[in-house]
């Protein structure tokens, strides 16, 4: 099956590397015109030339709303639209419950949710004018199960995935597609610098017996913003090797 994305403009937020990186990889190896997003304007222009020679790079906090507006705004006018968005940006501040801080708590909110539906809201727009648009946004296996440590984390995948939906069933006359990919536990900077004994013993929880790739999440993304996915939204696609079925 080919997926071909040739003449659609994308913006995957949390770019610059990890599962932002891939997925903004496999956007432009299907011939879209990728918005590289990441906090720093430097290294998200740097990681566009590298993915592409019709990538842009964006600086954005993600958790400012005013700023994501922006953002949005500057990548339509870069690209003469926007058919494609990709919430993945988001940060972590783990602890348990009763050591929960109050700015811990809304600093990992506004990013990984507040930023998404400031960037859902601004892009919709434009989409449903166009009648096509593809909105995805990456959760968490934690905004299904929740984990020990991780109550405000779980409380922003969950709710992101809350809000998927609503956003499904608002935009779904209009052709603009809506749906969430849940990754488990992906190769990234965090996990390679995991003991030998560590990950062994994390691989032993997963069926496939092994962590997952960036790529396994590029991929599934690519699929969802294409053609090809045109009957499917409002869902939630579970990436993480069978753990948590």
């Amino acid at each position: 099956m080919n997926v071909d994305l040739t003449g659609k403009s994308a913006l995957v937020t949390g770019s610059t590397r990890g599962i932002g990186r891939a997925i903004a990889e496999a956007l432009a190896g299907c011939g879209a015109r990728v918005g590289v997003v990441g906090r720093d304007a430097g290294r998200a222009a740097e990681a566009a030339a590298a993915i592409s020679p019709h990538a842009v790079g964006f600086a954005c906090d993600v958790a400012d709303t005013g700023s994501v507006t922006a953002l949005v705004e500057s990548a339509e006018r870069a690209f003469g639209g926007l058919d494609i968005l990709v919430n993945n940006a988001g940060i972590t501040r783990d602890n348990v419950l009763f050591r929960l801080k109050d700015d811990d708590w809304d600093a990992v909110l506004d990013a990984n949710l507040r930023g998404a539906f400031a960037s859902i809201r601004a892009a919709a727009r434009g989409m449903m004018k166009r009648r096509w648009g593809r909105i995805i946004n990456i959760a968490s296996v934690v905004g299904l199960v929740g984990n020990k440590g991780q109550a405000n984390y779980a409380a922003s995948k969950a709710g992101l995935i809350g809000l998927t939906k609503s956003v499904a069933k608002e935009l779904a006359s209009r052709n603009v597609l809506a749906n969430v990919v849940a990754p488990g536990f992906i190769e990234t900077d965090m996990t390679a610098a995991m003991a030998p004994e560590a990950r062994a013993a994390l691989s032993q929880q997963i069926p496939l017996e092994r962590l997952g790739t960036p790529g396994d999440i590029a991929g599934l993304v690519a699929f969802l913003a294409s053609d090809h996915a045109a009957y499917i939204t409002g869902q939630v696609f579970v990436v993480d090797g069978g753990m948590v079925m």
